[in-house]
């Protein structure tokens, strides 16, 4: 039997919920097809579950270390991974439940399964009770991503882990190796180093975060380093084998061949557009090697056909899958809407956060600006000394003719919070003089941004 819809989206992750409401709000009669969990990767397995982990190991890490703050803790002091894990259920849930609320608020029709394009306006869903046929005028396309696999000797050992099997471990190990040195990578080793685990983390490239401004990349290394995880760059991971009750990993390094006997791996080389078993091909749905070609309206190469997310091989963020969500729904109601990625945020919740916006110092020169850059550290910062928590810095990279800020990079705390400055600054194409103007609350992490734009011009009054 088939049924028909205004707008239909394949994938019910961060891009996918957020087109159908949307879609929804503008008055369209919208179904959502998917087949696993309602949020996607990012709430179930991803973005949320490491955040609620992180926030168990900084409160461990906080009780450890009360009497810093003249507070006397009795007895000894434990991390409780299983009642960790237990919690981290919950936030899931909590927010899963939320999210699934507002679709039946809305008024969209949920439909369990996997969607696979039989012509360009029918889509099949397929689940265990059968097979039912969806027409609709326009399809979005939001299937989401994996993980990469390396075929590489022994990556296909039991204790070989992806990140979702990182989240679901029963146990801490008390060794664990990484295999990349990106996001994913300096998270985990957040996380599992604070728990007390033995953290070793391999990177091809030269240097940790390699997407990062190289000042940040250089001062997330030394922190974690201050948390005692090797790092080892410049490093490839060849193989596995296993060695008695662990594994046993062979690294070449810069000093030659070495090994590691570890507990569990963890790799984390990024991850792989879901383009598959979906039908694209057949209704003219164009893809590259990283994922479905789109345009800044998010619109395919067929006609009434978008796709949003990870399936586009762009960003890799939840935020930005939602905000191309937004863009996909509204133009297949008959709108206008386009994306603009000039101020999109880039964030790392390690010890300290990373966040950053617009372009690296290194990608200004490139692009021909003539550049000022000004950095200001949190140890000078009076609210980051009350909280003894003052690890990292701002910096702002700018223009010199009109002084134009254009792009903001912080490492230290709450960085996540403090990069929206940079990007509404972005956004608004704002100078260093704007940024000074703006009076910023005394006493707040915010107003390192201030002496940041201040120090463009060897002003910083605090330094």
């Amino acid at each position: 039997m088939s049924q028909g819809y205004d707008v239909l989206v394949i994938g019910g992750g961060p891009g996918g919920y957020v087109a159908a409401l949307r879609a929804s709000q503008l008055g369209a009669r919208v179904a959502l097809v998917e087949d696993k969990f309602i949020g996607g990767v990012c709430l179930n397995v991803g973005c949320i579950p490491t955040k609620a982990l992180l926030r168990s190991a900084e409160v461990y890490q906080l009780v450890r270390d009360a009497q810093t703050f003249g507070v006397r803790v009795d007895g000894s002091v434990e991390a409780d991974w299983p009642a960790m894990q237990k919690r981290k259920a919950q936030v899931v849930r909590r927010l899963t439940t939320g999210v699934q609320g507002l679709l039946r608020r809305a008024g969209v029709a949920v439909l369990d399964g996997g969607g696979r394009f039989v012509d360009a306006r029918t889509v099949e869903v397929v689940n265990g009770e059968g097979t039912q046929r969806v027409q609709a005028a326009k399809v979005i396309v939001a299937t989401g991503s994996r993980p990469i696999r390396l075929p590489l000797p022994g990556f296909d050992l039991p204790g070989v882990l992806d990140s979702t099997g990182a989240l679901a471990l029963e146990a801490l190990p008390e060794r664990l190796l990484i295999v990349g040195g990106g996001v994913i990578g300096a998270e985990f080793a957040a996380i599992f180093s604070a728990l007390g685990v033995q953290v070793t983390v391999v990177e091809m490239l030269d240097r940790m975060l390699p997407m990062m401004d190289v000042d940040v990349s250089a001062e997330i290394a030394k922190s974690l380093k201050r948390q005692n995880v090797q790092i080892y760059l410049g490093s490839r991971a060849n193989g596995i084998v296993p060695a008695g009750e662990g594994l046993r990993v062979s690294v070449g390094t810069p000093k030659g061949e070495q090994g590691f006997e570890v507990d569990k791996v963890l790799v984390s080389v990024g991850r792989r557009a879901n383009v598959e078993d979906v039908g694209l091909e057949s209704v003219g749905v164009r893809t590259s090697g990283a994922g479905v070609d789109v345009n800044d309206q998010m619109e395919t190469s067929a006609p009434g056909v978008y796709a949003v997310g990870d399936v586009t091989g762009q960003w890799w963020l939840a935020h930005v899958a939602s905000a191309q969500g937004v863009v996909a729904a509204e133009n297949s109601c008959g709108h206008t809407a386009k994306m603009n990625y000039k101020s999109v945020p880039s964030c790392v919740f390690t010890r300290p956060e990373v966040a950053s916006v617009g372009l690296t110092e290194a990608q200004a020169r490139e692009k021909g600006y003539d550049v000022l850059t000004g950095q200001f550290p949190f140890r000078a910062n009076g609210k980051a000394l009350t909280y003894g928590d003052y690890e990292g810095f701002v910096k702002v990279v700018s223009e010199r003719q009109y002084e134009e800020v254009l792009g903001v990079h912080i490492v230290g705390p709450h960085a996540s919070d403090l990069i929206l400055e940079g990007g509404l600054a972005l956004s608004m194409e704002a100078t260093l003089d704007e940024i000074e103007a703006t009076i910023h609350a005394h006493p707040t992490l915010g107003e390192s941004i201030a002496e940041a734009a201040l120090a463009a011009r060897g002003r910083a009054l605090h330094l």
